[in-house]
């Protein structure tokens, strides 16, 4: 008596397994496109705060040029730049970037750098940093992120990428230091980067390329 309930319960249970995995592939199958229709609008707005609709009439996001795992710009994997153009003529370039060195971990950025070397805008797009503090280089959080707009590798000298604190030209945040250093470094990389790369990126044939 005690094996039948037991095998009983067995088959009540591997029914339920069934079912409950099947309405869970339904739903992800009847949602993943609207998901993937979403997360591309998102990373649209992401783009477009940093290179305007008025700036550019091509799809960013369709003209990317790949960047392998890379020291400079802190890259575990390949990640895209994403190439602005207007009328077919170059206008800046996106490059991802992580500052590996914030106060609770990895930051995940993309800075904006137009044709001459200067940044177009900076977006911190992942962080753990501490709320009320680090989180300030967050675009929604603060605007501190703009003081990095029209600035390059000239403006400041190199030497000077960094916060205040350390003789810098950038401020950091009250109370907190770490996160502001580790963009202020990472904006920089990119610059050197996009400077160091710049064919890559202007080049007619950007999309599909790898560096």
């Amino acid at each position: 008596m005690l094996a039948k309930v037991i095998a009983r319960n067995a088959m009540a249970l591997g029914a339920f397994a069934i079912i409950t995995t099947g309405a869970i592939a339904a739903t992800y199958l009847g949602t993943k496109d609207r998901i993937a229709v979403e997360e591309r609008a998102a990373q649209a707005r992401a783009l477009t705060e940093i290179i305007t609709d008025d700036q550019h009439n091509n799809s960013m996001l369709d003209e990317t040029v790949m960047l392998d795992d890379n020291s400079l710009l802190g890259l575990k994997q390949a990640k895209p730049a994403f190439i602005a153009r207007l009328d077919g003529e170059f206008v800046a370039a996106i490059l991802p970037a992580i500052a590996p060195d914030g106060y609770s971990g990895d930051i995940q950025l993309i800075t904006g750098i137009y044709a001459d070397g200067s940044v177009a805008g900076v977006r911190v797009l992942v962080h753990n940093e501490t709320p009320g503090l680090g989180d300030k280089a967050d675009r929604k959080k603060s605007d501190w992120v703009d003081g990095f707009a029209g600035r390059s590798l000239g403006n400041p000298g190199i030497e000077q990428w960094t916060v205040k604190k350390d003789r810098g030209e950038f401020d950091q945040f009250t109370g907190a230091t770490i996160t502001p250093r580790a963009i202020t470094k990472a904006v920089a990389r990119s610059l050197e980067y996009f400077e160091a790369n710049k064919a890559l990126f202007i080049t007619d044939q950007a999309q599909g390329e790898q560096q």
